[in-house]
């Protein structure tokens, strides 16, 4: 155990828990009984099975609205890879967000839930022809060129009379996010263009020479959970220095800056989290400064956060199958883990379970929450959980909707869980439980 741990005081199980990481619309009625949305976690474990997801749909549309009251003249693009689904799509399509999307699969599920298709920004360190093929069919507002080879293909596909819009994805040089694995910012890693070799100009050289191909701006993203202003706001400096530069050498003023996303949330009580509307204070102020100095108008601005709206909206129900206690430790293992999670695998990403369904008056006591598969590493939680926790218990992980399905796997033929929206005192299935005839349909072997 950690220190922390090995250092705790037994609390009492009454104390009233902390629902600071949990949706807004979290309430308990009853000890030990929390309801979100309305509907009790216990009802729908009881309703849908475990693991399952439930998503607060309050909760996302105020994430959205946040985002536009702080950025209100920016273009705002929810980043599909965190979740997606057809109810999150209509969802963001109501509250007037765009999208950003990886794949072509992303793209297709979004314009065939009927999202307007220009409103759409397709990214990717590494697009197939399919993934072009698909953007250009269904009419994509902006594709992001992350490198040298998507050029030809591209202006290829568009023929001599296409007309694309595009934005350069480059590297700025900054160290941002809570792990290495999700730092996307700096030199050492697969995205974008750098900025201090002469990439990213050479690049934008070759695209101004392609008449099919419309730069309009300028793209970067630093990282994953970023709590911190300062590295947008030195990304902002020098993203308009290279738009002054490129003024200088080839005459062109770009419209847009695409500053990414990256938006750190809190998993856990007392940790800190990206203020949407400090973050716009902080930038809007920065980039107006900057682009004075360049003698350059200010360019539309587009963020593009995908955590910072699912990711607290979301709480992950599991029962626990056993409770094991192994020399100095105790195991609580519950019917989910790695593959409806795989995040704490990945990189070391930290939650605060809590058992819900029924009061406990037992003191807390460390545990260590793992998952029922095959893998060591299959550990979802270090935590703190009343000492008479058992099996058949449910524990209830606030802080996932983002990266948790979209992340998911059927590792050891485990199907995926559903994800059920809770509003007003109702919920309703989004995205039904993987079974093992879904699995099975794909093996068409003898």
């Amino acid at each position: 155990m950690t220190a922390v741990h090995e250092a705790a005081v037994p609390v009492a199980a009454t104390t009233p828990a902390d629902l600071s990481v949990w949706p807004a619309s979290t309430t308990e009625p009853r000890p030990g009984d929390p309801a979100v949305g309305g509907v009790p976690l216990a009802e729908i474990a009881d309703r849908f099975g475990t693991p399952v997801y439930v998503l607060d749909e309050g909760e996302v549309r105020e994430r959205c609205r946040a985002y536009l009251r702080a950025f209100p003249e920016a273009e705002v693009l929810y980043a599909a890879k965190a979740f997606l689904c057809r109810s999150m799509i209509r969802w963001m399509d109501e509250e007037g967000l765009g999208l950003d999307v990886c794949s072509a699969g992303e793209l297709e599920l979004a314009v065939t839930a009927g999202f307007p298709p220009e409103r759409i920004v397709l990214h990717g360190n590494a697009k197939s022809p399919h993934d072009l093929e698909t953007a250009l069919r269904l009419g994509v507002g902006r594709i992001v060129i992350d490198g040298p080879t998507e050029i030809a293909p591209l202006a290829a596909a568009l023929g001599p009379d296409g007309r694309q819009r595009v934005l350069v994805r480059v590297v700025p040089g900054i160290g941002a996010g809570a792990h290495d694995k999700i730092r996307t910012g700096t030199e050492d890693q697969k995205f974008g263009l750098s900025l201090s070799d002469g990439h990213a100009q050479h690049v934008i050289a070759r695209i101004l020479d392609q008449p099919q191909l419309q730069l309009t701006g300028l793209h970067c993203h630093l990282g994953s959970q970023i709590t911190s202003v300062k590295p947008y706001v030195t990304a902002v400096r020098r993203m308009v220095g290279l738009m002054a530069r490129l003024r200088d050498q080839h005459g062109i003023t770009l419209p847009e800056l695409d500053l990414g996303g990256g938006h750190g949330i809190a998993y856990r009580p007392g940790e800190p989290a990206l203020d949407p509307a400090v973050l716009a204070r902080r930038v809007r102020a920065e980039l107006g400064a900057a682009c004075a100095a360049a003698e350059l108008p200010v360019p539309r601005l587009i963020i593009e956060p995908g955590r910072a709206i699912a990711g607290p909206a979301g709480v992950a129900v599991y029962h626990v199958l056993s409770v094991k206690r192994t020399g100095a430790r105790t195991f609580v293992a519950v019917d989910g883990g790695m593959s409806d999670n795989p995040r704490p695998a990945l990189y070391g990403v930290r939650y605060a379970p809590r058992l819900v369904g029924r009061p406990a008056t037992e003191p807390l006591t460390p545990v260590t929450v793992v998952g029922r598969h095959c893998e060591a590493g299959d550990v979802l939680a270090e935590a703190e959980l009343p000492s008479d926790v058992r099996p058949g218990d449910l524990l209830a992980v606030p802080v996932a909707g983002a990266y948790h399905l979209s992340m998911a796997s059927a590792y050891n033929l485990v199907g995926r869980p559903p994800v059920v929206a809770v509003h007003a005192g109702r919920a309703r299935l989004l995205v039904r439980r993987e079974c093992l005839a879904d699995l099975s349909s794909r093996d068409v072997g003898v």
